[in-house]
Order: C-alpha cells, then structure tokens, then sequence
C-alpha cells in the first residue's frame, strides 16, 4: 500500500470542488475477479457535508476493463441502534428519501415481508426505490428457481406481483443497530406525526453482528463457569483503591479520537454538584486540530422511582440564562414551535436555556441532513428560515414560549430561581413510567432483589 503523508490533518476531509487538491487517495494491488489478474483499488476517505464520513472505493482491471465502485460508512457506530416505523398514508409519502446503511434491516409488517440486514449495500434512496430494490432482489434468481423448484417460484411470482402493486396506506420499519440510517421527516422542523422515531441500547446479539462485542462478555462467561460450583462473592475484583470516590475538585483526562476529524485528542471529567438536584458527571472535548469542542452529561446517580416532567414559562429574558441538565433519556420540547427533540443529539448536555437552543440551531442540519443543498425543496427551505427566525425571536426575549422537559429517568433538571420555595412559572410533575418506557431504560428485565440467590441456581 502505498504511503500517504496525512500529517496532521484530519483523515475524513470535505468533499469539495474548490479544494479537490486537498483529497488524498490510496492505491493498492488486488486480484480482478472477473480475469484474476491484477488490477487497481483506489480509496478516498472523505466526508458528505451534513451527512457522515464515506470511504469511496474504485477499482479497474488493466487487462480486460473491468470496472467497479462503491461506498462504505467510514465512521464510528452510534452509541445506541435506531429504529423508524412509518405510516405511509398517500402517494406523496413514496418520495421520503432514506439512508440505509448496510446494517439496517427494512420490514414491511402487512406483508410480514422483512429486507434483512446485511442482505444489501447502503444506499441513499425513497421508500419507492426500497420495494423496487427488494423486487429487483427477488427476481434475480427466479429463471434457475423455475427449473429447480418451480413451486417455489411459482410463490415468489405471486408475492413479486403483491409487492410490486403496493400502494399507501402500509407500514415501514427502518431497524439498524449502528444506529447510521435515517427517513426524512418532511413536516421539518415540526415533528412529524406519521414517524415514530425511537433509539435503543443494542443486544449482545446485535454487538457480535456489529463485530463490536465487548469483551466483558466473554470475560464475564469464563468467569461464571470457573466459579459455577464455588463461592460466586470471589468474582468480585479486588483493585486497591477502587473503593475511593473521585474527589470532586479532581478533573480526569483520558485519550479519545476527535468526533469531527478523528484526530487523536483528550477528553476531560469531572463530578459537579447541581444544589437542590444531585451529582452530576461533566465530560467536555476540545480538538486541537480542527477545533471541535463538544461536551456531554451524565447522571452521577441512578434512575429516580418516577419519572420527571418540567415544564417552564419564559415570560422574561433573564429566563434564558437558566441552568439547564438535559440527561440521554430525556425529550426536549417547545409545544409553541412543534419542536420534539429527536430532531437533536442523544448526548446528554448541561447548559443555559439560551445555550440548548442555540445548539437547537447548530445539530438541526446534522440531523436533517434533507434540509439543505441540492435535495432540499424550497418550500422546506422556507419553513427552515422561519423556525430559525423564531428560534432568534425566542432568545431575544420578543417570543415567549413553553421549554418542556420529560425524563422517563427523572435525571433531568431545569434551574429554579426562587429555590427553595416553588417557582410560579415552573411546574414539576412526577409520574409512574409505563411499560415501553421501562423497557427502554432496561428496567424491564432488570433484578435488584435475591439475585445472588438466584445466580446460585443457575
């Protein structure tokens, strides 16, 4: 292979025309498969503006011209897997544009007909060019499959036929553990009332598909079969020191690679105490390279006995300069602008009201990567504008609105002014979690009582 002189700039650059020196591809040898000679791979790793980090790979074969391409994800899997159910209501919804990636699987629950993963490269599409893709599928095969198995076949035409003359209303799913593809929301920036978008924490089964399975798991296993006739309270590790609480006035750093440039950088952690709320882990990023800066928030305690909902008035500009914990579990809305969070980051962040919406305005493209450039119709330009502009009224002070906090975990926090007693702008609201929100926690399925006992029965 040959040796490219990165340095120290990032390894995904922009994909531009003005810049096109600035690309670096690889070159390497590899067997042609059609004449199983020598031919030449080349390999440009680069990133789609409002999109992600591709790597694009060519090849052609010198003796007898062959020629191939493709694309592949070229960056990190998500922290959790997301899952898109879609109700197709009229023709017009035929035209959503999709992201597949290779690990999404696609399922059609009126048909019970189901794409699996992995069964096809990642394609950028519509929800028409998904069936004509699965049609395509299945005929490739069916001239060998009426020779052999005719009754086969003679099934497959029949379904075919039926796929092929579907038509709205029906149901789409979108499933990928890597948590990489994505449906357009046309109602944008509005939530869109036909698409329930929901993130989940893979299974071990989905990590080992991924070829990301921890390796906790194997240790865990070997562990519990050596001490599956002893005494299991041995399992536990004994690291001295492991005991000892992190002091809060201490600030931890660890080596991580940059989300942007996947540069090599440091991030930095810290406990910090919300008066009136609990611990909380700050964890910030500041890259050198390309100066990304990012930060994140995570619940120093465990999930609270209920659930949390706060909502808050801001009725005056100094409510903006609240502090602001919106934890990973948590929805963030404004009813007044039809705005749901799922259009943001999972990430959990601690900032000023001012501060959330201004990050509102800066992921809004990253997560709608529809809304602008070529694929984006000026009617939705349009409404983009507007919903910014209201957004720029809002922090202003000239738009009052309804910020909405609702935290399955109760780990979520809005800063009260008049604390300790109530604040007449904010009401907090406590409820018991239902089913689907338990299993999405892992509560489910979770065993907090006996469960020594019941490990030495197994």
């Amino acid at each position: 292979m040959a040796e490219q002189p990165y340095g120290n700039v990032p390894l995904f650059r922009d994909l531009s025309a003005e810049r096109y020196d600035d690309q670096e591809t690889t070159e390497m040898e590899s067997m042609c498969m059609n004449c199983h000679e020598s031919g030449t791979t080349r390999l440009l790793l680069t990133r789609i503006p409002f999109f992600r980090d591709v790597i694009i790979m060519s090849f052609e074969c010198p003796h007898c011209g062959e020629r191939n391409n493709e694309v592949q994800p070229g960056g990190a899997i998500q922290e959790k897997g997301v899952k898109y159910t879609v109700k197709l209501k009229d023709e017009k919804d035929m035209s959503r544009q999709v992201v597949k990636a290779d690990s999404a699987a696609v399922i059609f629950p009126e048909l019970d007909f189901e794409i699996p993963a992995n069964s096809q490269k990642g394609v950028f599409t519509t929800i028409e060019g998904l069936i004509s893709r699965a049609v395509e599928g299945l005929e490739q095969d069916q001239p060998l499959r009426k020779i052999q198995h005719p009754e086969v076949a003679a099934k497959i035409d029949e379904f075919i036929l039926k796929l092929g003359q579907l038509k709205p209303p029906f149901t789409v799913v979108l499933d990928d553990p890597a948590g990489n593809s994505f449906i357009e929301n046309p109602a944008a920036p509005s939530t869109d009332p036909d698409m329930a978008v929901q993130t989940y924490t893979r299974t071990e089964e989905q990590d080992k598909a991924l070829g990301i399975m921890p390796a906790t798991y194997e240790e865990s296993t070997d562990q519990a079969s050596q001490l599956s006739g002893g005494d299991r309270s041995a399992a536990a590790p004994t690291i001295e020191g492991a005991a000892a609480p992190v002091p809060k006035d201490e600030v931890l750093s660890f080596p991580v690679n940059c989300p942007e440039c996947n540069c090599p950088t440091e991030s930095r952690m810290k406990v910090v105490n919300i008066p009136f709320f609990k611990d909380i882990i700050l964890m910030s990023l500041t890259c050198d390279k390309c100066g990304c800066k990012s930060n994140e928030v995570k619940s120093g305690s465990g999930f609270e006995p209920k659930g949390k909902k706060i909502s808050l008035r801001l009725t005056d500009p100094s409510d903006l300069n609240r502090d602001i914990l919106k934890s990973e579990t948590c929805t963030f809305t404004i009813p007044e602008l039809q705005f749901d969070s799922y259009l943001m980051s999972d990430a959990g962040k601690f900032s000023t009201i001012e501060g959330m919406i201004d990050a509102i305005k800066g992921n809004f493209k990253v997560k709608q990567p529809f809304t602008s450039g070529d694929s984006a119709t000026n009617e939705r330009r349009r409404k983009i504008r507007e919903f910014v502009d209201k957004l720029d009224q809002v922090i202003a002070g000239k738009l009052q609105v309804t910020v909405v906090l609702d935290d399955p975990a109760g780990n979520s926090y809005i800063q009260n002014l008049y604390a300790p007693d109530p604040d007449p702008e904010m009401t907090v609201e406590e409820y018991e979690r239902t089913e689907e929100q338990k299993d999405l926690l892992g509560l489910s399925h979770m065993n907090t009582e006996n469960y020594r006992n019941e490990a030495g029965q197994d």
